[in-house]
């Protein structure tokens, strides 16, 4: 026993080293932490994917035919940059702290019919272009329509381009944004006359430019000169893309001072359009769970109370026979049930997501994981993911052992696999179709290796050893025998039927986190920030008290109608709340998306299933051990002759 426990405290401690050294490396950022310009000094600015809501299938910058620099040099990205299909890359716009630029000619060139049609496509699907400088993104500032005249919303990137038409016709034309006009808003130390970069702002034109003679590298353009002070300042005269058509790109630096200190300067940019219906939503949400929750708790009290009081103050064997309810199947409700193998896989994978999450939501709430931090979320969630298999196994192992299993490797070897296996087999298919595409958001081989071998080198070997750990210790003892003939069930009215049950109980805890859902489902499908992590983490404490409680109630009625076949039911009946979960978000792809391309609702969809299937686990795992509790509690309180 000794050794078990040091041996358990040991593998806790180096899990948590894992995890810090994780954080420590995996989510450390270059750009995170402050950086002081001198004027003149020169600021790198970077480009990203292009993104597009309509079809989720991101692009690398230099696929469509920009200005490139004289080479092109990747930079270092994370395991969850990868995944999320970021390629940040260096770009030939060159700024100069402080020092504002007027009609800077980037270079010029000629369409062809092979990039007129992949600019078309582009500007068809409403791509966007992204980029970085000192680690924020790009934004253009919108004016809230509704609002007063100084509060705008900002959306990530700009248009590639957009269609119109010509005055006196109706054919539709397609136009490229190629003037930009560029904000950097610094914040000034008075001190030391540095600055630091707060604000990264544009305003796409489209602008068909005219120079006079042969085109030279100092060719000066008529319709955009520095010296003469002309600029850019609307798309009157549009430049249109079509084969053999000239493109000369061009952009203006603006420098900005601002108040916003740089430790601040994400604040803008985390503004959401409907914050007061977020807030009011979540509020409202709570307070009709909480008092839900408060409801379920008082009559489970006092009912339980009442009939344990009832139950032991039986003195006679005839009073004993005359009465009904769950205390008659005391001889049978901790008999193992059918497929209990599977069972204990599954509870097992449902340890491990829930600790994932838990561990997660403290880290995020923490503030380890902010939006400054790109792939941050990810990386965290499959490490963890990786290193909570270690749990994931003890619990299997504790649950085999007590429906009385010996093959203990067996279900290790399941744990490990089924539910890893069935997501990775998804993403792989998913993978494929994208690399079809053609698009950047498809993993790489060196990513894919990397993924199996945090699976195989990783997880798998702490699902063993947690499994060992766990399987070497004593089996909990039940709190009563086990009949060795089972007892017969009677006939069940309509609303205990185990299917109508089952879907009435994932109700509740769908309802407790809906609203919430579809903020997140906003931030990862419609490319916004989602930041508010102690809200989310409050509607997770909600989620579990919420899914404990109705599996709790659900059970006690199944009981009493003398029904013991409740380990599965419970898995089940807190578990449905993925289907609901699922049917929510088909109703979103069909009501808030745009998604035209059979790959892109394939995509949507495949991720949807993975995240519910893994849902229903967690959700699930929870009511299961809620159940288990309950029981355990109720049958150790009353005497049994």
């Amino acid at each position: 026993m000794a050794k078990d426990r040091i041996s358990t405290a040991a593998a806790f401690y180096l899990l948590i080293w894992c995890v810090f050294f994780v954080q420590a490396h995996a989510f450390y950022l270059p750009g995170v932490a402050p950086e002081d310009f001198d004027k003149g000094d020169p600021l790198n600015v970077k480009v990203n994917k292009l993104t597009s809501t309509k079809t989720q299938l991101p692009y690398s910058y230099y696929t469509l035919p920009f200005c490139r620099p004289k080479t092109i040099v990747d930079s270092a990205e994370n395991l969850g940059e990868v995944l999320r299909g970021d390629r940040i890359e260096n770009s030939p716009y060159q700024f100069k702290m402080r020092e504002p630029q007027m009609c800077n000619v980037l270079c010029r060139i000629t369409l062809n019919g092979k990039t007129a049609k992949k600019l078309k496509e582009k500007i068809d699907d409403e791509y966007r272009v992204n980029m970085i400088l000192d680690n924020l993104p790009l934004v253009v500032p919108v004016q809230r329509p509704d609002r007063e005249t100084s509060s705008f919303v900002y959306q990530h990137g700009y248009h590639v381009g957009f269609k119109g038409q010509y005055a006196g016709s109706k054919e539709e034309k397609y136009f490229i944004n190629n003037h930009l006009t560029f904000t950097v808003k610094y914040h000034k130390d008075v001190q030391t006359d540095t600055a630091r970069i707060v604000g990264f702002e544009v305003k796409p034109f489209s602008a068909k430019h005219d120079y006079e003679g042969q085109w030279t590298e100092k060719t000066r353009l008529t319709t955009c000169d520095p010296h003469a002070k002309r600029t850019i300042i609307s798309s009157e005269s549009p430049q249109e893309v079509e084969d053999k058509k000239e493109i000369i790109f061009t952009y203006d630096v603006d420098y900005e001072a601002s108040d916003v200190k740089w430790a601040s300067r994400w604040d803008t940019y985390l503004m959401m359009a409907d914050d007061q219906i977020h807030w009011f939503s979540i509020v409202n949400s709570l307070m009709i769970v909480l008092f839900l929750s408060g409801m379920v708790a008082m009559i489970m009290l006092r009912t339980l109370y009442r009939d344990i009081s009832k139950y032991n103050q039986l003195e006679t064997q005839e009073e004993a026979q005359e009465e009904t309810g769950w205390k008659l199947v005391h001889g049978d409700v901790f008999r193992p049930p059918v497929n209990s193998d599977l069972l204990c896989v599954y509870v097992g994978t449902g340890v491990q997501f829930f600790g994932m999450i838990l561990l997660t939501m403290i880290f995020a709430v923490l503030g380890f994981l902010s939006p400054s931090n790109r792939g941050g979320l990810m990386t965290a969630l499959l490490m963890l993911f990786v290193f909570m298999g270690l749990f994931g196994g003890y619990a299997a192992a504790r649950l085999y052992k007590m429906f009385k299993g010996t093959n203990w490797k067996k279900i290790t070897l399941q744990t490990a696999f089924t539910f890893p296996g069935i997501a990775f087999s998804v993403f792989f298919v998913l993978n494929a179709l994208i690399w079809g595409q053609k698009s950047s958001g498809a993993v790489p081989f060196g990513t894919m290796f990397a993924l199996v071998f945090l699976w195989f080198g990783i997880s798998v070997p702490l699902v063993f050893v947690g499994s060992y750990v766990g399987f070497r210790k004593p089996a909990p003892e039940d709190p009563v025998k086990t009949n060795k003939i089972p007892r017969q069930i009677p006939e069940q009215a309509w609303y205990m039927h185990p299917i109508f049950s089952i879907l009435i109980g994932g109700i509740l805890p769908f309802g407790a986190v809906f609203i919430e859902l579809f903020f997140i489902l906003t931030s990862i499908w419609l490319q916004q920030f989602y930041y508010i992590f102690g809200f989310l983490f409050l509607v997770f404490l909600i989620l579990i008290v919420t899914c404990a409680e109705i599996t709790i109630v659900l059970c006690y009625f199944q009981l009493c109608s003398e029904d013991y076949l409740w380990w599965w039911r419970s898995y089940l009946t807190s578990g449905s709340s993925a289907l609901y979960l699922f049917l929510y978000a088909s109703f979103y792809f069909f009501t808030k998306l745009e998604i035209t391309k059979p790959v892109s609702g394939m995509l949507y969809f495949g991720y949807m299933l993975i995240a519910s299937y893994a849902f229903f686990v967690v959700t699930g795992t929870i009511g299961f051990y809620a159940c288990l509790w309950f029981t355990r509690l109720v049958y150790s309180s009353v005497k049994i002759d």
